[in-house]
Parts: C-alpha cells; structure tokens; sequence
C-alpha cells in the first residue's frame, strides 16, 4: 500500500543511519522536531531493539511448547539481527558488523540452549547456558564501549544487559510454571527495557559522528514523547497479534495475555488524557477498546467459521477507522490530517488479519512476515501523533531533558531512571494541556 510504502520503517542502509547534507532544524531551535536525522536514528534502535525482545520472547515459548510455527518464529528473530547487524555496519564497517553479527546471534544461541535444557530438564545444561550469556554481556559490553569510544560506559552496559538477559528468563521461567500474568508483565518489561539501548547507543552515535547528523540530538523532550509513543504502539501490536493467536489456539494464556493488553490501553489513553483532558482520553479509549473488540470478535468468526460474522467485524473496523481518525485530527486541531490516518488504520487492520488468517491456514511463513510488517508499522503513527502534538505545543517539548545520558541502564538504578524517562513526557504533556485549556478559555 502506498502509506506503508512511504511511511513504514525499514532496515537501516548507510544512507539512512548516516544521512549527510539533510537540512533539519536543530534541536535547540524554537520549534522542536520529532523527525530530525538524530531522532530518526534513535527511532529505527527503538523499534529494532524492541522487536528482539517480543520475537525472542515469543520464539522461547514456541519452541517450549513445540508449535508448529517455531522455525518461522525463529527466522523472524534472525531477520532482526540482520536489520541490528546493517545498522551496526553502516556505522562502524564490515568487520565490526561481523563481531556484532557473532555475539548478538551467539546470545540468541544461549537462549534457545536455556530452552532445550529446560525441556531436557537439565540443570547442569541450564547452569552452562546462563553462564554463557554471563560472558557475553562482559564481551559485548566491550564491543559497544570500544566502538562508540567509551561513550557507552562499559560497566553500565555490561549491568544492563544482564537486566536483559534477567527479564528473558524470567518471562520465559513463569511461562513455564503456568503463572502466564507474569509471563506477559515481565514481556511488557523486557520490551520497554531495550527502549534504553536504543537510546543510549543513538546518542553515543550522534555524539561521535556530530556532522553526519547535522548537529542535532537523539535525546531530546521531543525524541522522548516519540519513543514513549513507539513502545506503546508497537506493544500493542505484539500484543494483539500473540492474543488472536492464543484466541485461536484456546491458549490458557490468552486471558493473561488479554489482561496485559488491556493494560497497555490504558497506558496509551492516560497519554492521551495528559494532553487533551479527561474527556479525550476517555473517548480514546473508547474507541481504541472498540477496535480491539473487533478484532476478538473475528477470531471467534473464523473459529465458528462465520463468513458472515467475519465481515461484519471487518464493517465494524472499517468505522472505527473513521472514527478514530476524526477522533485524531480533531483533537491535534489538524496536525493528524483524517484521510492520512484512515489510510494508515487500514494498513494496521490488513496487517493484523492478515498475520492472524495466515497462521489459521498454516502459513507461517506469511504469519511471521505479516508480524514483522505490522510491528514496523506501528512506529509510523507513533511519529504522526508525536510530532502534531509537539508543533501544537512547541514551548513544552524544546530543548533536552534535565537527566543525564545513560546506555543500557542497569538493575541498580533503573527503577528510578524508568520512571523518569517514561513519566517526564507526562508531566510535560500535562503542563500543555493546561496551557491549552487556559487559552481555550481566554
């Protein structure tokens, strides 16, 4: 589709991570930006970081489980280190992109060890894999440090990515033992966790090639709203599609899972709530919540095999899509343009019916295909929201957060850098919705 032609993520290529003589306008300017060169390099992180840990996450219980679909799974997760890897090598050349290539396919190596040992119920072989992953994190941490010239602490790095490593196995340990509530919050984690190298590893990019990204930054109050809206829209890709599966499968998770995507709907409307008030984030939930209804209600169509049922839940979605569009463009008082984001909804709603049909009929080739895509995708509204909502209020979102730059972040201090690197946004886009409501009223 054309949107998704011109609008979707793609693989980085040299072109893109190191855009030279592209005219933005500089962080510091009056009007802040969610799209400059540095932005857009810390966006494509987020979302290829990120999608590891949702398709490792998911690739570990498949292969538990023995689904038909795990070597599918499996071949989407390695599409994604190849994306990491041409980022990688774009910057730093072929060979440093082969060392990185080495260790990032070595540490998915000892995670699917992780699983077979567990499988096997093999303590020892459990022992040895997590061993393993301990020595990666040290020689990876040295990788990164020395290629970004200790602008990445490796001592900072070596702990976060230990956290990393941390929330895999625990996510997939309680799947394991059936506590499938924290299986899913723990996923939740670990993906907004990656959401940390992606901006640690962006600036420490931007700070050593200054020139090539035309002197702009990737961490910004700007860059931040985007990526808090990156997580949230991508997660909930990755969340319905594991729910329509499981809805498919009569899955013991699917409440669970259900439950965490509920979850993240509340997130996103309390967002949404902090800049338009009370009433719009009531009335996007609403319409969010709708949509995701619909979707369960073509699940059970195609397992009561209801052809009827089936487009019916597609009209429904099709109205949504109108509404929700209005919705946005009223709301960003035009930023979103209506017809742009119908065409976009459409994009979203074809990509998860898309992967949910291919994974009933068993291709999942296409099912794992169709994911990719669709979680790509998400990042493309997560740049249209943000960058309405910060040329309406440009006052709130100039110049750079007050915190230090971190890397991976680490288990002693993230609860607190956590908070505020995802709540900071919020009361920034609180203050706006005040300042509106008092124009509003003047």
């Amino acid at each position: 589709m054309n949107f998704k032609k011109a609008l979707v993520a793609v693989p980085l290529s040299l072109s893109l991570l190191i855009p030279g003589g592209l005219a933005f306008a500089d962080d510091h300017a009056e009007t802040p930006k969610v799209d400059t060169p540095a932005v857009e390099l810390r966006a494509d992180l987020d979302r290829m970081f990120s999608e590891h840990a949702y398709l490792a996450i998911t690739a570990m219980r498949k292969g538990a489980n023995g689904e038909k679909d795990f070597d599918q799974a499996v071949q989407a997760l390695n599409g994604n280190t190849e994306d990491l890897t041409k980022a990688i090598t774009s910057v730093y050349g072929e060979d440093a992109g082969k060392q990185f290539n080495e260790m990032w396919s070595n540490h998915i190596g000892f995670f699917v060890d992780y699983v077979k040992a567990t499988a096997n119920e093999d303590e020892a072989a459990k022992k040895e894999a997590l061993d393993n992953l301990s020595t990666y994190k040290e020689e990876f941490a040295t990788f990164l440090s020395n290629a970004t010239e200790g602008k990445l602490p490796q001592d900072g790095l070596a702990e976060g990515l230990g956290t990393h490593a941390e929330q895999l196995i625990t996510a997939f340990d309680a799947y394991v033992a059936g506590d499938y509530e924290k299986a899913y919050e723990t996923q939740s984690d670990a993906m907004e966790h990656m959401y940390m190298p992606s901006k640690g590893l962006a600036s420490a990019i931007v700070n050593q090639f200054p020139e090539k990204f035309d002197n702009t930054k990737a961490v910004t109050k700007a860059a931040d709203l985007r990526s808090r809206l990156d997580f949230l829209l991508s997660e909930h890709f990755a969340l319905a599609q594991q729910a329509m599966q499981n809805g498919a499968d009569g899955a013991e998770e699917f409440d669970a899972n259900v439950k965490v995507l509920n979850e993240n709907t509340e997130e996103i409307s309390q967002t949404i709530a902090s800049v338009y008030g009370e009433e719009g984030g009531q009335k996007f939930k609403e319409l969010w919540s709708s949509h995701i209804g619909y979707f369960v209600d073509y699940v059970k169509a195609t397992g009561a095999e209801d052809e009827a049922a089936k487009e019916e839940a597609l009209k429904e979605l099709d109205q949504y899509r109108t509404d929700f569009s209005e919705f946005m463009a009223t709301a960003t008082e035009g930023g979103v343009k209506a017809d742009t984001l119908a065409q976009g909804l459409q994009t979203h709603v074809d990509q998860l019916v898309g992967t949910f049909d291919a994974y009933v009929a068993g291709d999942y080739e296409q099912t794992w295909s169709s994911a990719r895509e669709g979680y790509a995708h998400m990042f493309t509204p997560a740049k249209l929201f943000s960058s309405a909502i910060v040329t309406q209020f440009p006052d709130k979102f100039a110049g750079m957060p007050e915190m230090p730059e971190t890397g991976m972040g680490g288990m002693s201090d993230s609860a607190s850098l956590n908070w505020f690197i995802w709540t900071a946004p919020l009361f920034i886009l609180a203050g706006a919705y005040a300042v509106r409501r008092k124009v509003s009223a003047e």
